[in-house]
């Protein structure tokens, strides 16, 4: 006796043995117990699922000896042509060769003649969205009032380009994929009529691989039985197949994590030492990873694992946060899109082990938000504190001096008259020894490669005093603070050049800095920096009808020098 492949050997006999389709099924056989049978019908859906073995079921339904029944004996003369395909009334057309109005201008011609030996005369078109638009246009009239005896069954994978005016005149029925459980126990029942033995987990393999598909499931289960000598294993199929073990993967993941990138490259080039290529690898890793975000998620069950919980790492499972999975996630998703054009996929594979190995830094903005949050709060109800460290640091050969830096922390220790802004008066007089010291700053800096440092000083500095040797700058934001800080060695020999005299130099923040004025003046005061601003009180202003210019205000008060013009705003 011939071979026969096991997707032939097992296809559906009848309704009952339809896995999976329970909608259609019970739909049909309910139509045909009624009687009320239609004259065209539209079957859509993914491939290998029991489109035209269902139009074959129901036209045997229809045209049986006993019929028409939901039940047909498989016995009688229409019934076993049917099977076996060579029944003259029941036509199996594909509509991949015959798309042309030639092919429809045969069927018009052939329906007006009845059956020969059938009930019915049934059409069975195939990739029906494979027609032209002339031959969907030459069938509408047919379609939609054939004779009484014939029968049209159309099969699509791709319902979207069947036209609407074909759809509108048939009975749709769409078919589901099939699930891995039903897939599984099909697959069970094939080994067993083979006396194979079977590994459930290599089952659950070939199911997950043919995602959904039955017919895809017997094709790969006739090429696996074919190399298994008769016991079908998961680690046979590994072997053969080239694909990255659950070990392997694994143990690269970890790798990874802790930064190992020499150890993760050389375990991925023996998996391409052991025959594995990079699109099966990516396929592998793309699949452990899914499993593993959604064990974390809580999902358990095997179907969508696709693994036994038992071949998961659950130490692997506590490293990796649901953002770092996530991330692997869309990384791979991404290369296995990108490796069709790559110049080398095996390169871009490398390149992404490589990074997976800084993972554990990631922090994705929701994650920091959260932090952030978690700080505030902590900040707010008192419970945050901060541990301060003394930091050494060890000047170079050009930019030695004593007394050595003393940290800010240690700064603010120093007695009140130490680290007190100096009076009005005085910082004036100061000031004006030096009216452009910012500006000479800024230059020194940048002729010494301190550009962004020259850039802080020219935009970041709030405000500055200059008492004997300490230079104090009062800073704008944090980030300009720590910018300059960073290079305080190499900023106090610079100024020290600039004053003539060894100058030490303090760093703080606005929010430190006692306000003296009101918000509106210290706007005010952005605008003229190294300029003396006097601040007018509300209390102090006389209220009068008539509008008072700003000049004649401040002279009233003696707050303007006689030589200054005021005016308005």
């Amino acid at each position: 006796m011939p071979y026969e492949v096991t997707a032939t050997r097992k296809r559906p006999q009848d309704f009952e043995s339809l896995i999976g389709q329970e909608f259609v099924v019970s739909t049909l056989e309910n139509a045909i117990k009624e009687g009320k049978i239609a004259h065209a019908y539209l079957f859509s859906g993914p491939r290998g699922v029991g489109k035209t073995s269902s139009a074959r079921l129901l036209a045997k339904a229809l045209n049986c000896e006993t019929g028409p029944t939901a039940h047909p004996c498989g016995k009688c003369d229409s019934c076993v042509n049917i099977t076996k395909g060579s029944s003259v009334d029941v036509i199996e057309i594909d509509g991949a060769s015959n798309n042309g109005v030639d092919a429809v201008r045969a069927i018009k011609e052939e329906v007006a003649f009845p059956p020969q030996s059938s009930r019915y005369k049934i059409y069975i078109i195939d990739e029906v969205h494979m027609l032209s638009i002339s031959a969907f246009n030459a069938l509408l009239k047919t379609i939609e009032e054939p004779p009484e005896y014939v029968i049209f069954i159309f099969a699509t994978t791709e319902i979207q380009k069947v036209p609407q005016t074909i759809r509108s005149r048939c009975q749709q029925f769409h078919f589901q994929l099939i699930s891995q459980e039903n897939i599984v126990k099909c697959l069970k029942s094939a080994a067993e009529d083979l006396s194979i033995e079977a590994d459930e987990n290599a089952l659950y393999w070939i199911a997950k691989e043919a995602a959904g598909s039955m017919r895809d499931s017997y094709t790969l289960f006739d090429q696996v039985a074919a190399f298994s000598e008769g016991h079908i294993s998961l680690d046979k199929i590994r072997e053969k197949l080239g694909l990255a073990s659950t070990d392997a993967i694994s143990s690269i993941l970890r790798h990874c994590y802790l930064g190992e990138d020499k150890a993760a490259i050389e375990e991925l080039n023996t998996l391409f030492l052991q025959g594995a290529t990079e699109n099966q690898i990516v396929k592998d890793f793309t699949s452990f990873i899914r499993t593993i975000l959604f064990y974390k998620e809580g999902v358990r069950r095997k179907e969508l694992l696709g693994f036994d919980e038992s071949d998961l790492p659950q130490d692997l499972i506590s490293l990796y946060t649901k953002d770092m999975l996530e991330t692997m996630l869309r990384s791979f998703l991404d290369l296995y899109r990108d490796m069709r054009y790559s110049l080398s996929p095996r390169f871009e594979l490398e390149l992404l082990i490589s990074r997976l190995s800084r993972i554990r830094f990631l922090s994705s903005p929701i994650s920091i938000a959260e932090k952030l949050e978690e700080i505030t709060k902590a900040v707010k109800s008192g419970k945050f504190e901060i541990e301060r460290k003394e930091v050494s640091i060890t000047a170079s050969k050009d930019e030695k001096r004593s007394p050595s830096i003393i940290e800010e922390d240690k700064e603010d220790k120093r007695k009140p008259e130490e680290s007190s802004i100096t009076p009005r008066s005085e910082e004036t007089e100061k000031k004006k020894e030096h009216p452009d010291l910012l500006k000479e700053i800024s230059n020194a800096f940048k002729a010494n490669g301190l550009s962004f440092e020259a850039r802080q000083i020219e935009t970041g500095v709030k405000n500055f005093t200059l008492e004997e040797n300490n230079l104090t700058l009062i800073m704008s934001s944090p980030m300009a603070a720590d910018m300059i800080s960073k290079s305080r060695l190499k900023a106090e020999h610079i100024i020290s050049r600039i004053l003539g005299e060894e100058t030490h130099l303090h760093i703080k923040k606005y929010e430190e800095e006692e306000k003296k004025y009101s918000e509106e003046v210290e706007y005010v005061r952005s605008f003229f920096k190294n300029t003396e601003v006097y601040e007018l009180k509300e209390e102090n202003i006389r209220h009068e009808h008539k509008p008072v210019r700003n000049d004649e205000t401040v002279r009233e008060f003696g707050e303007q020098d006689e030589g200054d013009e005021g005016g308005d705003f």
